[in-house]
């Protein structure tokens, strides 16, 4: 969708933000007791932490998060697939990638730093953070995170996406 630097630029930003709210919303229930029981603290919560988990989403996506998830893409897709088929592998295939990166970040700062575990069991921690947060991930970009961003930038860029 993006057709300039500026924009791609502006479709990350809105990307790294609506993906990281999300998943911080659904990691803060878990912590807080569970889906359950959730209040709606956790949005509160959830909030402060997406304000610095957002920029390790949209470095982390700009260094190799999506350029891997094309590159996967491409190769389950064919040129005469459908547009839709299209989004859909590489939302599919940028999770894939992202996913795990982001657990390793979480390890290291919930499980480790703030949460004082020891860097032996990092490992652990990192797999079973990619198990807790995989499905959430691929449902929370294919049915929130990716069309609400899509939807924004159309907004945004309107005039120029029209143009072009």
């Amino acid at each position: 969708m993006p057709k300039t630097k500026l924009q791609g630029i502006i479709f990350g930003l809105i990307m790294s933000i609506t993906m990281a709210y999300g998943m911080e919303v659904y990691n803060v229930a878990l912590k807080s007791g569970g889906l359950s029981a959730m209040t709606n603290r956790v949005f509160w919560d959830a909030l402060l932490e997406t304000a610095y988990m957002w920029l390790f989403v949209f470095l982390f996506s700009n260094l190799w998060g999506n350029r891997l998830g094309h590159a996967l893409a491409a190769r389950v897709t064919r040129v005469e697939d459908s547009p839709f088929f299209h989004t859909l592998m590489i939302s599919g295939c940028t999770v894939l990638i992202m996913c795990p990166t982001m657990s390793a970040v979480a390890a290291v700062l919930f499980s480790v730093l703030l949460g004082g575990g020891s860097w032996n069991q990092l490992p652990a921690y990192w797999v079973g953070t990619v198990l807790k947060n995989f499905p959430m991930a691929l449902l929370w970009n294919l049915f929130a995170a990716g069309p609400v961003t899509r939807l924004l930038f159309r907004r945004l860029f309107q005039k120029q996406l029209a143009a072009a």
